[in-house]
């Protein structure tokens, strides 16, 4: 690759005996991870925002009672305020069953796969395309953080 001042430290170099496809296709599940990692923000930031709601609603029965709407009040009340999301749960559930599920099961077989086939390495794929598109020697295009400790480090 490049020499030991001007590339990946060694912790994103390829390992011996790793050939292309397999690079391509820990790249591909760690692409897919992230992605499942975007969605289980938006799955936190919708359990928030269902909490943040259901805490409003107090507020809007009390108005409601308060502008001389007590039958509606208690509607929303009884029907609404502290509902299920889905059936038997509510969205802090949701999320324990996700993470206890899915995710974990993802967090694993990636880890797993990398382990396997690439001694753990991480986002290889990703450090492969860097050399490739920097400038080398040109300013803002480093390989690595200047006095970057892990340059030499041996990664396994």
């Amino acid at each position: 690759m490049a020499d030991a001042g001007d590339g990946p430290d060694a912790a994103h170099q390829r390992p011996a005996g790793v050939d292309d496809a397999t690079v391509r296709a820990l790249g591909k599940l760690s692409e897919a991870l992230e992605t499942v990692e975007r969605a289980r923000g938006h799955l936190y930031s919708t359990h928030q925002l269902i909490g943040h709601a259901d805490l409003m609603l107090d507020e809007a029965v009390d108005l409601f009672r308060a502008a001389g709407q007590p039958a509606l009040a208690d509607r929303i009340g009884r029907e609404l305020v502290g509902r299920n999301v889905i059936a038997g749960r509510w969205t802090f559930q949701i999320v324990e069953d996700f993470d206890d599920g899915y995710y974990a099961t993802f967090q694993r077989l990636d880890a797993h796969a990398r382990a396997e086939l690439a001694g753990g390495r991480r986002h290889l794929y990703e450090a492969e395309m860097k050399e490739r598109r920097r400038t080398h020697g040109r300013p803002g295009h480093e390989a690595r953080p200047e006095g970057d400790p892990s340059a030499t480090a041996d990664p396994g």
